[in-house]
């Protein structure tokens, strides 16, 4: 195995992202940061670098472990990198806050057809 590997190939390997595209436009929108930089999609992944990955409402902060240019299955995909304990912690504590808000979501059905003409007549004033 090489020494380093592109950012966006290594966090495809590690399964951040469905496809390399995904991941090169997650970095040019400034949502991975590797060593407090941002980092162009061709920066070079060693052995001991620190990235901070977010996806959507989720934040990861992970050590890399290994390096790796393929993608491959999921268990071995998550011995390529160690998560920091602040960041499992924090992850863990906001899907219980979604967990307790999840009832106060939208309703549970669609609207029936007498409910869709008064949402019209609502919207339409």
């Amino acid at each position: 195995m090489s020494q380093s590997v592109r950012l966006d190939k290594w966090l495809w390997a590690a399964r951040f992202f469905k496809t390399r595209a995904m991941a090169q436009q997650a970095i040019k929108g400034g949502k991975v940061e590797i060593n407090d930089a941002s980092p162009k999609v061709s920066r070079l992944v060693r052995c001991g670098d620190r990235l901070r990955v977010t996806k959507g409402e989720i934040r990861f902060e992970v050590v890399v472990e290994q390096i790796g240019e393929r993608r491959v299955s999921a268990p071995l995909a998550q011995a390529m990198y160690r998560e920091t304990q602040a960041s499992l912690k924090a992850r863990e504590q906001r899907a219980e806050e979604r967990k307790l808000a999840g009832s106060a979501q939208g309703p549970s059905r669609r609207p029936d057809k007498r409910e869709r003409r008064q949402l019209r007549r609502f919207n339409r004033g």
